[in-house]
């Protein structure tokens, strides 16, 4: 019988682990896979901004507080993290037809914002939780009377309810989200035909996993079944006065060339060239293939679909920074500043192609360009202040200038950005004992060296 007990307790253990790595491995589904990569893209971050900014005040929340922020990831998919931050796959605009079919995804997302469902998830987790327990003590009292395949069977009951409980929580929360969502785009007049299309899109996406439809049990999924989804909301969506509202077609434009520049970029380049044939010469084409071209180490190629933009729109930032960057990531760095310089001022200084122009002038490795190296990365930071790679390249500047303690603190900021906080800490110290006391690059030496040193305490305990 001691025996038998000993086998049967780590036979619970395990089953214990099991439930654990269970309800974790659910959370984990609703929580920002921090092995992604961030893509950060001036012309993408400002059309989502753009499409975002009707939904965000119609949800009552203030645009300026809500972050769009694009995924390099081919999964069509979204979430919401915590804050007021919508994280968006590059692999759902891919699959977009339309901006009305992004409008819809974000007006969901920020229905989860709006609803507190982050916040709330640890209620559904509860419950989930107390079933998981009490199903192991009661199959451990089983296994303890003898009938250990009795126990075994309420064990792996309780964790199928268990499971299943956490996951009806979700999917209110799921339904929640969509009514949300419709009545943003509602009081923001904007159609929700896209967001009724893209519900198609996902239960194709759905038949991708089962052979038939009737083999995906809508009882164990995080969302409710597309269809059903779609059946939900048609009514409310159908009868809304915004229905027939069209979309700006310079909107549908800047669309076109977002999707194309993802494709090139996230693409391989031969499936972006097939996607994009030589014999299409839109704007959005021509953009596609440059990238393409450029990723597959041709850059002449690259060179020349950018032209042929450039020539049809000399003026548009956005063809100028991209004709920059592929020179300068050429080798050619002199030639890159002038159509950067443009780029700057075309887009009012926005602070990604200002950080590009900065990283041009400074490997032009020319003494006269330091100056404007450091004057624009300056701008760019200070608009701007999670880039990483500007803070390192002002950081720089300042170092060729001779200007060590401010090297030293842009090396703290990047440092504190990317979470490295011994280095960030020892960086500050050392800005601050150069650095005029009181002055307010000393505060916010002070400040990195304070709040990195709380982290690592923290971390300690």
């Amino acid at each position: 019988m001691m025996s038998l007990v000993a086998i049967s307790t780590r036979n619970i253990s395990r089953l214990l682990r099991a439930s654990l790595v269970m309800l974790l491995a659910v959370s984990v589904g609703v929580q920002p896979v921090m092995a992604q990569s961030i893509l950060r893209d001036a012309e993408t971050e400002a059309y989502l901004k753009e499409i975002a900014a009707p939904i965000v005040v119609a949800a009552g929340l203030q645009p300026g507080n809500v972050d769009i922020v694009l995924i390099g990831d081919k999964e069509i998919n979204a979430f919401v993290a915590g804050g007021q931050a919508v994280y968006i796959h590059s692999g759902l605009i891919e699959a977009a037809d339309n901006s009305g079919e992004i409008q819809g995804v974000i007006a969901h997302e920020i229905g989860h914002i709006t609803g507190g469902h982050v916040i709330r998830f640890g209620e559904g987790a509860k419950g989930a939780t107390g079933i998981t327990l009490l199903s192991l003590l009661l199959g451990a009292a089983a296994m303890a009377a003898g009938s250990a395949e009795a126990g075994m069977g309420v064990m792996m009951a309780g964790q199928q309810a268990a499971l299943g409980k956490f996951l009806a929580f979700n999917r209110v929360q799921e339904s929640s989200a969509d009514a949300a969502g419709v009545s943003f785009l509602n009081k923001a007049g904007i159609s929700g035909k896209g967001m009724l299309s893209f519900f198609l899109k996902l239960r194709k996406e759905e038949y991708r996993y089962a052979s038939t439809y009737s083999e995906v049990d809508p009882f164990m999924q995080t969302h409710p079944m597309s269809g059903e989804r779609e059946a939900t909301l048609t009514n409310d969506v159908l009868t809304s006065p915004a229905y027939n509202n069209k979309t700006d077609p310079a909107l549908e434009a800047k669309f076109k060339r977002i999707k194309a520049k993802l494709i090139g970029y996230m693409d391989d380049p031969t499936t972006a060239l097939r996607k994009y044939p030589e014999s299409d010469q839109s704007a959005a084409a021509h953009y596609a293939r440059a990238y393409a071209w450029h990723r597959g180490a041709y850059p002449d190629k690259a060179i020349e679909e950018v032209d042929k933009l450039v020539a049809a729109d000399p003026k548009d930032p956005y063809y100028r920074e991209l004709q920059g960057q592929i020179l300068l990531e050429s080798g050619k760095p002199k030639e890159a500043v002038a159509p950067l310089r443009l780029a700057v001022q075309g887009s009012r200084s926005a602070p990604l192609i200002s950080a590009l122009l900065g990283h041009a002038l400074l490997a032009t490795e020319e003494t006269d360009n330091l100056q404007e190296a450091r004057d624009v990365l300056k701008v760019s930071v200070a608009r701007d202040r999670d880039n990483p790679f500007a803070w390192y390249t002002l950081g720089m500047a300042y170092a060729r200038m001779g200007d060590e303690p401010r090297a030293q603190l842009a090396t703290a900021e990047r440092y504190a950005l990317i979470g490295d906080n011994g280095r960030a800490v020892a960086s500050a110290e050392a800005a601050m004992t150069r650095i005029p006391r009181g002055t307010p690059d000393y505060l916010r030496a002070e400040d990195i060296a304070l709040s990195g040193r709380a982290a690592a305490s923290q971390r300690k305990k």
